[in-house]
């Protein structure tokens, strides 16, 4: 379970930029829930601060009931993370890159190799198993970070934008995968700004807007609140209210 208080982060000196201005939610084990906004509402701040890769300035952030600033290895340990930086090591193979990090999490040998071919396999990546990063497209890179994320078999995973280059069938392998995932009972927090894929996916929605929260529920919840006719209306709304954005 992710728990989040009061969350707030600036960047700059005098003409501070603030990315993430005390934000409140939490999202349970056996759930996807999904951040969406538009770009630059704090979606990739506030991820970063919870995988413990930025500091706070001001609140908390708890990953199963560890704190992000003060128990952040405990906190690593049990995360995986799709970051918007795919960070993917270009002279080594997809297997390779994967087997990397399933090594500095420990995963050694025969477990960990066929670790790595059943998420290859699930994710259509196997054919690409042996092929240098530095010749995979966006998409099949993307395969590869995935792969990465969950190599461990973590039970908090953080996403950013994880359909990002994918093509329609490999989006649906995904998304059936999460939904896999949920099914375990796993943690999961999804961010986009499309629309299409945090409907497709999540069963709660967190939305930002300048760094806030302006609206937590599922999506009929959401669209009953904005007294609008579907999800993209009600969004549309929510995002403008002179009122949510005060919250």
């Amino acid at each position: 379970m992710i728990e989040v208080d009061a969350l707030r982060k600036s960047y700059g000196g005098r003409q501070a930029v603030h990315a993430v201005r005390g934000v409140t939610f939490a999202a349970p084990d056996g759930e996807i829930t999904g951040l969406l906004g538009p770009n630059g509402a704090g979606k990739t701040t506030l991820l970063r601060m919870i995988a413990t890769l930025v500091a706070p300035d001001a609140g908390s952030a708890r990953v199963d009931g560890i704190d992000v600033t003060t128990g952040r290895q405990q906190v690593r340990r049990r995360i995986g993370v799709l970051s918007d930086a795919r960070g993917l090591y270009p002279r080594l193979t997809a297997r390779e890159n994967v087997r990397y990090f399933g090594r500095l999490h420990g995963l050694r040998g025969d477990a960990l190799d066929a670790r790595i071919d059943r998420l290859f396999a699930t994710l259509g990546a196997t054919p690409i198993a042996e092929r240098r990063a530095a010749a995979l497209s966006q998409g099949e890179r993307m395969k590869v970070a995935i792969a990465r994320a969950l190599v461990h078999d973590p039970q908090t995973l953080l996403l950013d934008e994880p359909t990002n280059g994918l093509d329609i069938l490999s989006v649906r392998t995904l998304r059936e995968h999460l939904h896999t995932l949920r099914g375990e009972g796993k943690c999961l927090l999804f961010s986009s700004h499309v629309l299409q894929e945090v409907a497709a996916l999540c069963d709660r929605i967190v939305v930002l807007a300048q760094g806030r929260v302006v609206a937590v529920g599922t999506q009929p919840e959401l669209v009953a609140r904005a007294g609008a006719g579907n999800l993209e209306d009600a969004l549309i709304a929510l995002i403008g209210s002179p009122e949510g954005l005060a919250a």
